[in-house]
């Protein structure tokens, strides 16, 4: 049984995370017990520090194995105006799922030449909104939207660069909710339609194809799927370069790089998805004769997940005898829907209890009306007691982005902390904000 859970789990916090004498975890210089005192939980801490040294990993540990690499960062795990500006000073591209992400960034000045706009089902007003704030690449998912894009390009007299997102039918060997890649997916052109997609696009007069996207889904622990896509979808470049000659001028592999959530759960370093990666489109593209094409990696859980921590007040605590003990936080599924979702696993320890030793396990609850609200199933903690301050790893990727006012909850308060210093990044929602879009 482990001692001391504190320590022990502090490599799955951020790269800034440290004990303090008084045994209180730090992020970023910041004490978060003094940070729960002071903006109040659930509150979510980002590590600034840790952010852009993920930021810059990824573009070194591709950039030095394939020099044509452009890292763009998948808004949908988290994105606010102030992420955004960091982003934009670390020299990464936007991938956006939605107009609603791609208008945060804008807000924030980022330059939208660099943003990519993905989605399945695509409006017209979102496509009329990305052809008016010249977003760089639209990734086509479907007949329907290429030739409503192409429509609506000739209208304003313009040529849109497009992307093809292509099915390719590869188990990434992750949940069936964030598998994206295979053949039974809602996203993308399924393989017997990729020469066709191709052959429109090329014909589109208001269309400029100019490279093929893949996503195999999210969590990817193996690198192998990636080296079996990028075969195939670079066969099928070679093809359709003789068939229609198409030159293929980015190759968009997507992201779905793994992070490490749990002790049990270690995921490969940055360096194995570009090892793996790189010298395959390399060696794929002289046996076939290709031009190297611009290669695009979109992380987004990755750059995010582990600078992020949650920070929830302990509240009510159940014993049930001879079955288990609820601890109750004064969060859970509002904030963190994922547990309740598809069974994610979180670690956790006790923020002002960090070299105490272990009591036991517990169960950390929610506060939501749900028996399915529940954060953590048996985890080993110290003794806990109400007013203690739980912090939970690896929250920065779709906790908040997915997060919700149900049972009319406050969403949480957002920080960036950096070397002793924080900053609010977004207010917690007071009870005006829950009626401000409702009429009587």
């Amino acid at each position: 049984m482990t001692s001391n859970p504190g320590v022990t789990r502090l490599p799955l916090f951020p790269l800034t995370a440290e004990v303090s004498e008084q045994g209180h975890l730090v992020i970023g210089g910041c004490d978060a017990v003094e940070l729960a005192a002071e903006f109040g939980t659930p509150l979510y801490v980002f590590d600034e520090i840790g952010l852009r040294a993920r930021c810059a990993e990824f573009i070194q540990e591709f950039g030095q194995r394939y020099a044509g690499t452009s890292v763009v960062y998948a808004g949908k795990a988290f994105i606010n105006p102030a992420l955004a500006l960091i982003l934009k000073e670390e020299g990464l591209g936007l991938d956006a799922a939605s107009a609603g992400e791609l208008s945060i960034a804008r807000a924030a000045g980022f330059p939208m030449e660099k943003a990519y706009f993905h989605g399945n089902n695509k409006s017209a007003e979102e496509l009329e909104l990305a052809l008016e704030w010249g977003i760089g690449r639209i990734v086509v998912d479907n007949f329907p939207e290429m030739a409503l894009l192409d429509g609506m390009a000739g209208e304003k007299g313009v040529v849109t660069e497009i992307l093809l997102r292509l099915t390719p039918g590869i188990d990434p060997h992750t949940h069936r909710h964030i598998s994206t890649g295979t053949v039974d997916s809602k996203f993308g052109f399924t393989l017997t339609a990729w020469d066709e997609a191709v052959a429109r696009a090329v014909r589109a007069p208001n269309l400029n194809l100019v490279g093929l996207h893949f996503h195999l889904g999210s969590l990817i622990f193996e690198v192998e799927p990636y080296r079996e896509a990028i075969g195939v979808v670079l066969a099928f470049a070679a093809e359709m370069k003789q068939k229609y000659g198409f030159e293929l001028s980015e190759l968009n592999v997507g992201g779905g790089f793994a992070v490490q959530y749990t002790l049990a759960s270690p995921a490969p370093p940055v360096s194995a998805y570009a090892e793996a990666i790189a010298p395959a489109v390399i060696s794929k593209c002289r046996e076939l004769g290709l031009a190297l094409p611009r290669l695009v990696i979109e992380p987004g859980r990755s750059i995010v997940g582990r600078s992020g921590v949650a920070l929830y007040k302990v509240g009510v605590i159940k014993d049930i005898p001879g079955v288990r003990r609820y601890v109750a936080v004064d969060g859970g599924m509002g904030d963190n829907i994922r547990p309740a979702l598809y069974g994610a696993e979180y670690e956790a320890v006790v923020a002002n209890k960090m070299r105490a030793a272990e009591a036991g396990k517990v169960t950390v609850a929610g506060k939501f009306c749900e028996s399915g609200d529940v954060l953590i199933r048996d985890i080993a903690l110290p003794e806990v007691a109400p007013g203690d301050i739980l912090a939970v790893a690896t929250c920065g990727a779709y906790c908040l982005a997915m997060a919700s006012n149900y049972n009319a909850s406050l969403k949480p308060a957002v920080v960036m902390v950096r070397e002793g210093k924080a900053r609010l990044i977004r207010r917690r929602e007071v009870f005006e904000d829950l009626s401000r879009c409702d009429v009587v």
